[in-house]
């Protein structure tokens, strides 16, 4: 027994070596599993792009091109977006096929974008103020950033301020529908229909037309899928990553700060250039499309557009921050590929111009509030929500924040271990679910035609 004492004690040490070691190789591994998985169970029905078949000097041309245009009927990659998006998608301008709906639909949705700069910086102010002000010590940037955009999206629907009822509502429903896009969690419908029975509520309410000829329920979930969840959602993260990048770089809040408004416009691209918020966006091909003499893609193929891979090709160093790539006057200047909003020609954001205004009066009142420090993980995914240290401005200086900066990176890094977990298990369930479901295969089995179709 006394002989046997030391090879027990190295094999503890060994086993407790690698239980150490787990934070920084086990999450990769299992991500990597989980897009094999995904793989194995959606099918190999997408033509990446960029890619071999198409590079990535012609990627924004076949984005262009009129027939690559469909975007969910025929793709059985679209079951899964429609299940981690329901209810609501087949009256969402992104996931509908053009015709009758599809205009009146963005016809809607750009009545309630119109909105002039400095009603729309005032409009950021004002969410601001209501939902900054109790912030303080370590925070999830995602989560700090609902609660604003869910005032800000109400407001900009309904043209007076948001009642709690409906924030919570508003926040609760889209912090699910990001939770299960992430695999961090699985859906709760309860949670969505709670938002679709108020919303039902509040038709008569809305300042802009609502789009013609839909049901009640069906304008409900037109509002639900465009407002509440697409740009509550898409301008949370967003955001986390804005605060992300200037909580790892205090020089650059220090010019954010100081007003350097051309410099943060900078801050943004890049950010976006880094960590876009579409990974891969796939439209499902309307006609042929001649490539060249000896190659076209058929109809009804899926194109995978791959949004991170574009914004990487043609630069030195892509993973670096580097604000300066978008500074007119800097001497060769690559001209980076950056499509943050999607290409013109083919289902961009209809946000674009609105969002980019409202993000820098947020990011400038979170500034002027609040220094702030990180030691987290930032991923294009961000499936820890931003973990972010705030320190009041005009505080009085207090312990260093060393130690918390520390723990919080140690928690990070152990968090992902059994977050890494939690998303094979649910993600693989979801995915397996959708398939089962159909969703949005049965939708466009049976739909009606929409009017004017």
């Amino acid at each position: 027994m006394v002989r046997g004492r030391p090879a027990g004690w190295a094999a503890g040490a060994v086993a407790a070596a690698v239980a150490a070691s787990l934070p920084w190789w086990l999450p990769g591994r299992v991500v990597a599993l989980r897009v094999r998985l995904f793989a194995r169970i959606n099918g190999n029905e997408g033509i990446p792009v960029p890619g071999d078949l198409v590079g990535v000097e012609r990627f924004e041309e076949l984005y262009s091109h009129p027939a690559a245009g469909g975007r969910s009927a025929g793709a059985a990659l679209s079951d899964l977006f429609w299940y981690w998006l329901s209810p609501g998608p087949e009256l969402h301008q992104e996931h509908i096929e053009a015709g009758g709906l599809y205009d009146a639909v963005a016809r809607a949705t750009r009545g309630f974008l119109a909105v002039p700069r400095a009603e729309a910086e005032e409009l950021t102010r004002r969410c601001a103020a209501r939902t900054l002000s109790a912030a303080h010590g370590p925070v999830r940037l995602r989560d700090l950033m609902m609660p604003l955009w869910a005032e800000f999206a109400y407001e900009l629907v309904f043209g007076e301020r948001c009642p709690r009822e409906a924030r919570d509502l508003i926040v609760g429903n889209a912090d699910d529908v990001v939770t299960a896009l992430k695999c961090c969690g699985l859906r709760h419908m309860d949670r969505r229909d709670r938002l679709t029975r108020y919303l039902v509520g509040r038709l008569p309410e809305a300042r802009r037309p609502l789009p013609e000829g839909l049901s009640a329920r069906e304008q409900a979930l037109y509002l639900q899928g465009a407002f509440f969840n697409t740009a509550v959602v898409q301008l949370s993260e967003a955001m986390a990553h804005v605060l992300m990048v200037l909580a790892r770089h205090p020089d650059e809040q220090d010019r954010a700060l100081a007003g350097d408004a051309r410099h943060l416009d900078q801050v943004i691209n890049e950010t976006l250039r880094l960590h876009p918020l579409f990974g891969v966006a796939h439209r499902v091909t309307t006609g042929d499309i001649r490539l060249d003499e000896r190659t076209t893609i058929p109809a009804g193929s899926v194109l995978c557009f791959n949004y991170p891979e574009f914004h990487r090709a043609g630069l030195t160093d892509p993973d670096r921050f580097d604000p300066g790539r978008f500074d007119p006057g800097r001497a060769g200047r690559p001209g980076p590929n950056h499509i943050p909003f999607g290409v013109a020609a083919n289902r961009p954001c209809p946000a674009w111009r609105l969002a980019p205004i409202a993000m820098r009066v947020a990011t400038r009142e979170v500034l002027r509030r609040y220094a702030l420090a990180s030691s987290a993980s930032h991923t294009r995914s961000l499936p820890n929500r931003g973990p972010c240290l705030l320190t009041p401005r005009g505080a009085p200086a207090g312990r260093s924040p060393r130690r918390a900066l520390l723990l919080m990176r140690l928690r990070d890094r152990w968090e992902d271990v059994g977050r890494s977990l939690v998303q094979l298990v649910l993600g693989g369930y979801m995915v397996w679910d959708a398939r089962r479901q159909r969703l949005c295969e049965r939708h466009f089995a049976g739909a009606r035609r929409a009017p004017g179709d």
